[in-house]
């Protein structure tokens, strides 16, 4: 089974546009356009698989970013999460939550690079003998 990464940005085009991305390097990806529902999603476990990494864009209505990820953090301390933002200042909002921070424009191999490290993908045909 792939490594499940929810994808959490209001931009469509963004979010379709980083979900191609991740799905070819062979994640498996949920993407939602609002962090309230996602909170909504992670309270009821109603996704299709357990979340192994949450990346989240950093400026969104209801929501902002840090705000999301202070929500998480409160029932899912441990989860990884990597948020995306334009605004290097915005870095400083998330101090003391754990989470990778990354700057927009973030290249297709720099998000791969920041989701490797953080995730490491299985190889298929590596399983320990």
């Amino acid at each position: 089974m792939p490594a499940t990464v929810l994808l959490i940005d209001d931009n469509a085009i963004q979010a379709a546009t980083r979900q191609t991305i991740l799905k070819r390097a062979g994640y498996f990806v949920i993407p939602l356009l609002n962090p309230q529902r996602a909170l909504e999603q992670f309270e009821t476990n109603d996704f299709p698989a357990p979340i192994d990494l949450v990346i989240t864009d950093h400026i969104m209505p209801g929501l902002n970013g840090a705000q999301f990820v202070r929500e998480l953090r409160t029932h899912f301390p441990e989860i990884p999460v990597m948020v995306i933002s334009g605004m290097e200042e915005a870095e400083q909002e998330y101090a003391g939550m754990n989470v990778t921070f990354r700057l927009k424009p973030l290249l297709p191999d720099n998000l791969l690079a920041s989701v490797n490290r953080i995730l490491p993908l299985k190889e298929p045909g590596s399983a320990e003998k």
